[in-house]
């Protein structure tokens, strides 16, 4: 058995010993996001140092506990804290969260984070649905022998973002009058933040919006087949566009700012996907 499926099954049994749940769409929240789990209806809570070998996040602001509960009647498993590859796990780690998550059951992922706008008119606040990624410069979380227990060697990306979940955030939004952007989420490794350069270099790509996160667990969840949406909170205007120093401060600033209407977005959005895709779940 390959040691990163062994790892990953040793996680998945420990998590079946403390907790009976089986999520229809797993949630992770991005840097100053994980305030949404209070508005969950909480069934259980499962601190991340409770699972044997589980990865712990160390950034600030990431709780680091798995929420199960409810959002209207969808079951949801929502991750408040995930791994960055920055803080020196091996990718196989970083994305072991995902894979944990459709190995409980949740057939869609609802991925969020907190990124840099790169395109010209975005300003702190922005929300962004994520219609495509660049992943080119990370490492792939599919290196190294393919688990075919999980998918296949070669897995297609054409359609990573789901298009029909796509529609049913841009309804959302629509109804409820939250003005939302599209584009393409480029992850760099981190933890520094962006050169002036390679923001650049990233509008050049068709980027638009950066960040250290996101792109590498949507591999893996397309990988095991999961249907996959995702929001950028953009937090802050990128290098050389922004006027002033970056700092995590300003990120977590932003979120709680645009905590109600990411909130609504949201919830709104997972209560319908429950609707549409029903017989699905």
């Amino acid at each position: 058995m390959s040691p990163v499926y062994e790892k990953l099954m040793k996680c998945y049994e420990s998590i079946k010993s403390k907790v009976d749940f089986e999520p229809q769409v797993a949630l992770i929240l991005g840097s100053g996001l994980g305030n949404y789990g209070e508005k969950i209806k909480i069934v259980h809570t499962l601190d991340y140092h409770e699972i044997e070998g589980f990865p712990v996040s160390t950034v600030q602001g990431h709780k680091g506990q798995f929420i199960f509960g409810y959002i209207g009647d969808v079951r949801v498993v929502c991750m408040q804290g995930r791994v960055h590859y920055y803080e020196g796990y091996e990718m196989s780690d970083v994305v072991l969260p995902t894979r944990l998550m459709k190995l409980m059951g949740a057939k869609v992922l609802f991925l969020t984070n907190a990124a840099g706008g790169v395109l010209q008119g975005m300003k702190p606040g922005d929300l962004m649905l994520i219609k495509d990624q660049i992943a080119s410069f990370v490492p792939s979380p599919l290196i190294g022998e393919n688990i075919e227990e999980l998918g296949t060697r070669f897995p297609d990306m054409s359609h990573i973002y789901d298009e029909d979940l796509q529609q049913i955030v841009k309804k959302v939004a629509a109804l409820n009058d939250i003005q939302i952007k599209e584009g393409v989420y480029l992850q760099f490794t981190g933890p520094q933040y962006e050169s002036p350069s390679e923001v650049a270099m990233s509008r050049l790509l068709g980027a638009g919006a950066v960040g250290m996160s996101t792109a590498c667990e949507a591999i893996a969840a397309n990988h095991m087949g999961m249907k996959i949406v995702g929001i950028s909170l953009i937090s802050n205007l990128a290098s050389g566009i922004s006027p002033i120093p970056l700092t995590h401060s300003e990120i977590q600033d932003s979120a709680k700012e645009a905590e109600p209407k990411f909130q609504k977005l949201v919830t709104d959005t997972i209560i319908e996907i429950g609707r549409i895709f029903k017989e699905e779940l």
